[in-house]
């Protein structure tokens, strides 16, 4: 039989007239086939797969070209008749000659539903197709594996059950686990696929695998560096040295690939600190017999060191000024040349054309060295097209919320110019929702050369959160919160709270709903109801119960300050123990005054400015709050609060930012108004770690009541370190330093009836400070919180804690 196209073609030429009419005058019975396939292997239950043996060919004589009178199939089983003619180039009627048949089979064999394909043409003009089907698998089973789970094999290969054997596949799902296996760690890893014949043509396929111990890193050592030693170069890369400790990293397991990447690691790690010209000139693993493990040896050229030379930036359009261009470059001449510094010029000059309504530019860095000074010479090319604007606005990945949420959040519009400081705007808008995982905003050419789609990509995350917090003090107070809040009710963005919160300190009910559209316009709406009642026993002894409801109404004044306003009414009352207020009772004036109910009818405003860079995590910028509230339209109590607090971050590195915070409130009565205990400032806990509730300030040495303050102010140093743990265990550490200060009583409470001040009421606004370690962690089950105290300075009437957690669980 002739096999492939080289040998139909040989024995085409060979092929006579006369052989034609010797077969025809012999009256062959059985069909000359002229194309065939290698035959499917005899498979032994068990037995390894093997190459199959090359088929014996067979020569027979056929005829060069014959007219198709009708086709055959034959072997088939599972399948159709009609699907295998529906493959097959041929069609009764056609002329055919040792090129289409060949063309024929490799067809069919391309569908990988044969295992074996033969055509032959008989004398009468019929075209017998002769088919051997390939196996059905049955199932497909693991054997040996132990580091990696099933179902993670399942997910690399091909092979399925109800799916086609072919030996093809089944040795590229061979590849694929030990390829697995050695990004685990597992060089010596191998893989013996078999395969175990059942009836009905079916077969198991069985993985037989030998996993191997894991091949560790022994040592990495380094030649040539002299500007940094072996250990810097060390933590730069992301392979490290196998040791006992690290038992949930893989990082110490030998990979090829990360190798690759680690000595690009080390060219940016070198070129960010001015070495233009550094390169890696070889990287050697070596396997050690006796232990298993790989030892790496890196070979460097430092180079010297570069400062930047002339920078300059050349543009083909007039509008974009090359000298304003210029000055966004965060590159001067004679700086110390940085690599990152290239990048980030890029992204200036592309946002600042973006802005300018060019979406697509191109940018291109060239550069001069000059080894005879060090200096390395930059131009920016800058090569723009026409003005762009937004064609259409295309929303991707939102399964829940509603496309009308996405797009009354984006500062662009179809028609409108193409502008990238909006578009950068619209994603921080979108990140600020809470609603998404990720979001990703870019552009694409649109139907016309000036016009540019812009893809909206999110990926949804939960939006729901049962909430559970509990903190503990050194006097054992115990405070557990339950809360259900969806920030994206229904998918339209609406935001609502249930809380239910109960301990020794608080019990509350408390529920809102915020719209944030209302009227379809840029306005925030939304009411309260609740009932709270406070025990404050533990820290001053009276219960406190409010019962009441508010409205809110917020807008925007810009892109970054929003202005909110507020009107509450609800009835407070003060409860005492029996006989604490009465004649024979300890309590002081600056509490039992106060016992009784009383309407607050309060009207306020909150006024914010955000002007950090990321409203998830910033690392620069800032933001400030400041809120006024005015208590006697109507009611029983008049005052007027006012609190501040502002905080800003700079970003040392994406690991390292520093976080300066600051807050302050003072409240004061009219119309001879004293402002009452539940209306003061009271400190500690959250607020002032360190210090447990209503820990800091005013006290009544007597009861040991707190009393709370009229005026506070708060500072906070917060650095985010690096904990060297894997980015996957969203772990965040940070060391923090708080300092502040709590009082000033009305006077009528801290001095006594001759004019002498109370020597039992202590309120003398010194400074307390604590400093201590906060652990962020976002755990499977939601966000948690350590916070671990040590206080720095207080006074002898102070309470104290040292421990803090809360946690929370999303829905």
């Amino acid at each position: 039989m002739i096999k492939n196209d080289a040998s139909a073609l040989r024995f085409a030429r060979a092929a006579s007239p006369s052989l034609l009419v010797l077969a025809i005058a012999a009256g062959l019975a059985g069909p000359a086939f002229a194309q065939t396939t290698p035959a499917a292997p005899n498979i032994q239950p068990g037995a390894p797969i093997e190459a199959a043996p090359q088929a014996q060919e067979q020569q027979q004589a056929r005829p060069e070209r014959v007219t198709i009178n009708r086709i055959l199939v034959r072997g088939n089983q599972r399948i159709d008749q009609t699907t295998v003619l529906s493959y097959l180039p041929i069609q009764p009627g056609d002329v055919v000659d040792p090129a289409v048949l060949d063309v024929a089979v490799r067809t069919l064999t391309r569908t990988q539903l044969f295992a074996d394909v033969q055509l032959g043409v008989q004398p009468n003009g019929d075209l017998v197709v002769e088919i051997v089907e390939n196996p059905i698998i049955n199932q497909v089973v693991f054997e040996g594996n132990s580091a990696i789970n099933e179902e993670k094999l399942l997910e690399e290969v091909t092979l399925k059950p109800r799916g086609i054997y072919t030996r093809a596949r089944i040795q590229e799902d061979v590849g694929k686990i030990v390829e697995l296996y050695r990004l685990s760690g597992r060089i010596s890893a191998t893989v013996t696929p078999k395969i175990v014949q059942l009836d009905q043509n079916r077969v198991d396929v069985v993985f037989e695998i030998n996993e191997g111990p894991e091949t560790g890193v022994r040592a990495i050592t380094f030649l040539g560096n002299e500007a940094f030693s072996d250990s810097d170069l060390r933590e730069v890369m992301v392979t490290k040295q196998t040791q006992w400790w690290r038992l949930f990293s893989s990082n110490d397991n030998f990979d090829p690939n990360r190798l690759d990447y680690d000595r690009e690691q080390l060219r940016k790690f070198y070129t960010n600190r001015g070495y233009y010209d550094f390169r890696v000139i070889s990287a050697i693993s070596e396997l050690s017999p006796d232990d298993g493990a790989f030892g790496i040896t890196m070979t460097v050229d430092e180079g010297d060191r570069y400062n930047f030379g002339v920078v300059d930036v050349v543009t083909e359009n007039d509008r974009l000024n090359p000298d304003f261009l210029k000055l966004l470059l965060p590159i001067r001449s004679g700086d110390l040349y940085e690599s990152d510094k290239i990048e980030s010029a890029v992204d200036a000059l592309t946002f600042a054309a973006g802005s300018a309504g060019y979406a697509f530019v191109e940018i291109e860095p060239e550069y001069r060295a000059n080894p005879e000074t060090d200096t390395v010479d930059i131009t920016f090319r800058v090569r723009e097209g026409q003005r762009v604007y937004v064609d259409r606005i295309n929303i991707i990945g939102n399964t829940r919320t509603l496309d009308n949420v996405i797009r009354r959040e984006m500062m662009l519009s179809e028609g409108d110019a193409f502008n990238r400081t909006l578009l950068e705007r619209s994603r921080n808008n979108l990140r600020s929702l809470g609603f998404f995982k990720d979001v990703t905003v870019e552009e694409a050419r649109g139907s016309a050369p000036d016009r540019s789609v812009v893809n909206v990509t999110v990926e949804e995350q939960p939006t729901g959160e049962l909430s559970v917090g509990a903190g503990f003090s050194s006097v054992d107070s115990f405070v557990l919160n339950l809360g259900i809040t969806e920030r994206n009710f229904r998918g339209r963005g609406q935001n609502v709270v249930a809380r239910v919160e109960w301990g020794s300190l608080r019990q509350q009910i408390d529920f809102r709903f915020t719209e944030p559209k209302f009227l379809g316009r840029d306005l925030r709406a939304g009411f309260d109801a609740f009932h709270s009642r406070y025990d404050l026993s533990d820290y001053s002894s009276y219960d406190y119960r409010s019962t009441g409801g508010g409205l809110r109404l917020s807008y925007p004044l810009n892109g970054y300050t929003l202005l909110s306003t507020r009107y509450f009414l609800k009835s407070d009352e003060i409860i005492v123990p029996t006989g604490y207020c009465g004649p024979l009772g300890a309590g002081s004036a600056a509490l039992c005054d106060q016992v009784g109910s009383f309407i607050n009818s309060s009207a306020g405003y909150t006024l914010l400015v955000d002007r950090r860079n990321d409203p998830v995590r910033p690392t620069r910028g800032w933001t400030g709050t400041i809120r006024q509230d005015f208590a006697g339209i109507g009611g029983d109590v008049n005052y007027v609060k006012t609190e501040a607090d502002v905080s800003a971050y700079w970003g040392i590195s994406p690991e390292w930012v520093v976080t300066a915070s600051g807050s302050t409130g003072y409240v004061s009565g009219w119309g001879g108004d004293a402002i009452r205990i539940n209306d003061r400032f009271f400190k500690g806990g959250n607020s002032f770690r360190g210090f447990e509730t209503a820990g800091i300030g005013p006290r009544d040495l007597t009861t040991t009541d707190a009393l709370g303050g009229n005026f506070y102010v708060i500072g906070t140093l917060e650095l985010t370190v690096p904990n060297y743990l894997p980015e996957e265990y969203g772990i965040r550490t940070s060391l923090f330093a708080d300092v502040g200060t709590l009082g000033a009583l009305d006077d009528r409470y801290t001095v006594t009836s001759t004019g002498l001040p109370d020597p039992n009421i202590v309120d003398d606004l010194k400074l307390r400070a604590s400093a201590g370690l906060s652990i962020h962690w976002r755990s499977p089950m939601g966000p948690i919180r350590f916070d671990l105290s040590h206080v720095l300075g207080k006074e002898d009437y102070d309470k104290t804690e040292t421990f803090r957690f809360s946690t929370s669980t999303q829905f």
